[in-house]
């Protein structure tokens, strides 16, 4: 079955679940541990993210080890319906692209509180805040 491609809205909103999908967008947080990892991806479609839960069996870990806080990646997966709390539809991903790194010693855009004098010495975050 050819995938096809959807913005992170249209994800949410469809009732498709079992549907082998393709998302590409900017990583918000990633958490996990060495058997699952869970990335929430968001590509500017909607204020909210999607859950892509990660088998760490079916992607590298070099690969995992470059999706950090602001990369943006290329996810295919399953579409399904999450039995997580907070979210209805989530990805089962089947691969993992990065296509741009964000290493955070560079672009240091943590989901945390920033003090007003390090906004103030990284500009280009202040609208982030």
């Amino acid at each position: 079955m050819k995938t096809s491609r959807m913005s992170v809205k249209e994800l949410l909103q469809s009732e498709d679940c079992g549907k082998e999908v393709e998302v590409k967008g900017w990583v918000r947080t990633k958490r996990g541990n060495k058997q699952v990892n869970f990335i929430a991806l968001n590509d500017g479609s909607t204020i909210n993210n999607i859950q892509v839960v990660v088998d760490m069996e079916k992607v590298a870990e070099e690969v995992m080890k470059k999706v950090t806080t602001g990369a943006a990646v290329h996810v295919e997966g399953l579409l399904v319906e999450s039995t997580g709390s907070g979210q209805a539809r989530e990805i089962q991903a089947k691969e993992v692209i990065v296509m741009g790194e964000a290493d955070p010693e560079k672009f240091p855009i943590q989901p945390k509180k920033h003090s007003l004098e390090f906004l103030r010495e990284v500009a280009h975050l202040r609208f982030r805040t």
